[in-house]
């Protein structure tokens, strides 16, 4: 049996307001177990995987995919899992930690402008510059680094970076960049069992960070402020989708089953040899024989 999945469901609406508590966690489909699943991903990995290299080939547009999530939901195992099976010379993956000294010499959005995909291929923002207005809001004492000009940081300061977010996803849809966004949207007792579980197990404890457990603290500011970016950057052009997260399988079913979609609606194709390029290839021809 395989899963049917409608993407919309996941689709956050413009100007839709997000309430996470409300949002189940688990999708029904998850109960076909890990063997069905797995094989429903790599069915979709097999059609990513087509795409990307007619994406690659057609060399005019490009993809961009932004994974946000609270610690243990599943980020890196998602990028893994999807991105299996694809070309590594189509794609690149880029993990935002706390900017550089140097980094923060430009303006927040300069070092995400530096990591943006080329035409042809495919970017992966592994945390992404919502932190800057998701981490910083939960934690403005972060601010006092960035060399900011003095200025409150009220609803407006907020405000006006995710206006700046809206406008920088515009410009690059407009310039052939798709933009898809995913919050893999754990419970608070699923992050806790996974968390538990980094401490137990000695094979993971290179996964477990002290400052998971701090964060888990303010898991209630770390929602809010989700919340208030999806409801002020999810457009029609740079959707976000809110995917279930408790099921690592499931979870990565719905977002390969976006991507492809997504790949699909865009319809990328071989690029024709232009004239020059045919009478070349009509020449080297004759000249290899019958």
């Amino acid at each position: 049996m395989t899963p049917v999945i409608h993407t919309t469901d996941y689709r956050v609406e413009p100007g839709a307001t997000v309430d996470l508590t409300s949002v189940s966690t688990l999708p029904a489909f998850a109960d076909l177990g890990k063997h069905k699943l797995r094989k429903a991903l790599r069915e979709r990995v097999r059609r990513f995987s087509t795409w990307q290299e007619l994406l690659y080939a057609e060399d005019r547009r490009a993809v961009l995919l932004v994974f946000q999530g609270m610690d243990a939901s599943g980020k890196d195992s998602a990028i893994k899992r999807v991105t299996s099976g694809v070309n590594p010379q189509g794609f690149r993956v880029t993990n935002f930690n706390r900017p550089s000294s140097q980094e923060i010499e430009f303006s927040w959005l300069h070092r995400h402008w530096l990591t943006l995909p080329e035409r042809g291929r495919i970017g992966i923002f592994n945390r992404s510059h919502y932190e800057e207005v998701v981490t910083l809001r939960v934690h403005p004492e972060y601010l006092r680094a960035r060399k900011l000009p003095p200025r409150p940081v009220d609803e407006a300061f907020w405000d006006e970076r995710l206006a700046d977010i809206v406008a920088f996803e515009d410009h690059l849809v407009r310039n052939g960049t798709s933009v898809l966004k995913f919050f893999l949207n754990v419970s608070p007792e699923e992050q806790k069992r996974r968390l538990t579980d980094r401490l137990r197990n000695p094979k993971k404890h290179w996964k477990f960070d002290p400052s998971d457990l701090e964060a888990r603290q303010h898991w209630d500011g770390y929602r809010r402020a989700y919340e208030a970016a999806f409801q002020a950057t999810s457009t029609a052009t740079a959707p976000w989708h809110v995917i279930p997260a408790d099921s690592k399988p499931a979870a990565r079913v719905i977002i390969a089953t976006i991507i492809v979609e997504a790949l699909a609606a865009m319809d990328p194709a071989f690029p024709d040899a232009d004239d020059a390029l045919v009478k070349d290839i009509q020449t080297l021809r004759r000249s290899l024989g019958p």
